[in-house]
């Protein structure tokens, strides 16, 4: 914005509505960087805080909720080589609910699982 004031243009944002050729656009403008700089400041002291409770070695992350047994089983699926699709038909057929209640597996949901390493 400094820049564009000492070039002599102005900037306008249509999708927010900012034109910085009227004073009342200039602030808002300037109201809008204040907060974007600070929510950048907020991401980078977040992003500290969760490297160093990594290496605190704290399990980040939703907790695990698919019982021990249901991921054994998933496992050894796998390992007789059924495919993620047919593993996810399976558990569904048997009525196997997923990690947070669902009555419908994917294979996308069985192999994010397998690839956990917290087993």
């Amino acid at each position: 914005m400094e820049q564009s004031r000492r070039k002599g243009w102005s900037l306008v944002a249509l999708d927010l509505g900012v034109d910085t050729t009227t004073p009342a656009g200039e602030a808002l403008a300037s109201t809008l960087a204040v907060f974007a700089q600070f929510e950048r400041r907020l991401i980078g002291e977040r992003t500290n805080a969760l490297a160093v409770k990594k290496s605190q070695g704290v399990t980040l992350g939703r907790p695990r909720s698919l019982p021990d047994k249901v991921r054994t089983r998933i496992h050894q699926i796998h390992r007789s080589g059924e495919s993620l699709s047919a593993i996810a038909r399976q558990l569904t057929n048997e009525g196997v609910p997923t990690a947070h209640g669902g009555k419908r597996w994917y294979a996308s949901t069985v192999k994010s699982m397998l690839r956990r390493t917290d087993v």
